[in-house]
């Protein structure tokens, strides 16, 4: 119009219905150096977010707000994705039966503590359901499945193998080590429902008991100090402290009136006990 007439560009413009800045609008070139940078960065850091990648490049150098980084983002596909959570065991709700007599069945769980200088530490209980007898509290760092199978292994050849132990299903249960330590030595493992700690309730107990009346009384300075205030702490449970449910009996007390009685059966050798299973 302009060419074929002295028409002027905003009277042109205004018959055409077009903007001006439109007219004028020249596209910028694609910044390719932001979005390689991006998805480098985004390999990197891979549970980085687009909001945390923005700031790193800002501070690189790059302008760019943070919705051109979330449409460049999503184009490249770099969305973090979540973390699938693991799969518990499906198993059958149980009621909490009374212990027909010592090693039938022993609880297992973990409690964790911390140090004066803030490195945390593991303890591993286990009780016996039947004489409330706190049969081993380990302390460690860490305490993964092989060392409680190890744990375990060491305390059996001394007090004997218990028929069936009761616990959560913790990583520490769950996993390959303790499952064939007891297949091998003719143990069942009895897990509990996710969310469900009534279902174990005899090691809950106990550990409400060993927080308020150990843990919570010391100021661990060292790893040492905790395992001999500890193990100072379940002798005088098991032989000195007066337990309720016990008619005020302490636990070895209480077992020592089942030994008397001969109700404390001995536990057959573990090839024993897999031949009696077989057979039956």
């Amino acid at each position: 119009m302009r060419a074929k007439t002295s028409i002027s560009e905003r009277r042109a413009c205004a018959l055409l219905g077009l903007s001006r800045s439109v007219l004028h609008y020249r596209p910028r070139p694609t910044d390719d150096s932001l979005q390689e940078r991006l998805i480098e960065l985004a390999g990197e850091r891979r549970r980085f977010g687009y909001r945390r990648l923005h700031i790193l490049l800002e501070r690189e150098g790059f302008e760019a707000n943070h919705k051109r980084v979330h449409r460049l983002y999503r184009k490249a596909g770099l969305a973090v994705r979540r973390r699938r959570k693991r799969d518990r065991v499906a198993v059958e709700r149980k009621p909490l039966q009374i212990p027909s007599g010592p090693n039938h069945t022993w609880s297992m769980d973990f409690v964790f503590d911390a140090l004066a200088n803030g490195k945390p530490i593991k303890c591993l209980t286990v009780v016996d359901d039947c004489t409330k007898e706190a049969v081993e509290i380990a302390v460690a760092r860490r305490i993964n499945g092989q060392g409680v199978a190890d744990l375990l292994e060491a305390v059996c050849r001394f007090r004997g193998y218990p028929t069936t132990i009761r616990t959560d299903q913790g990583p520490e249960f769950t996993g390959k080590s303790l499952d064939q330590w007891a297949h091998a030595n003719g143990v069942t493992l009895q897990l509990t429902q996710p969310g469900k700690p009534t279902q174990n309730a005899y090691i809950e107990s106990f550990n409400g008991k060993f927080r308020d009346e150990c843990l919570n009384e010391h100021w661990f300075v060292s790893l040492d100090q905790a395992k001999a205030e500890i193990a100072i702490w379940r002798r005088d449970y098991n032989e000195v402290r007066p337990h309720s449910s016990l008619d005020q009996q302490t636990p070895a007390a209480f077992a020592e009136t089942l030994r008397e009685q001969g109700l404390l059966y001995p536990n057959p050798s573990p090839s024993d006990r897999l031949e009696t299973k077989d057979s039956a």
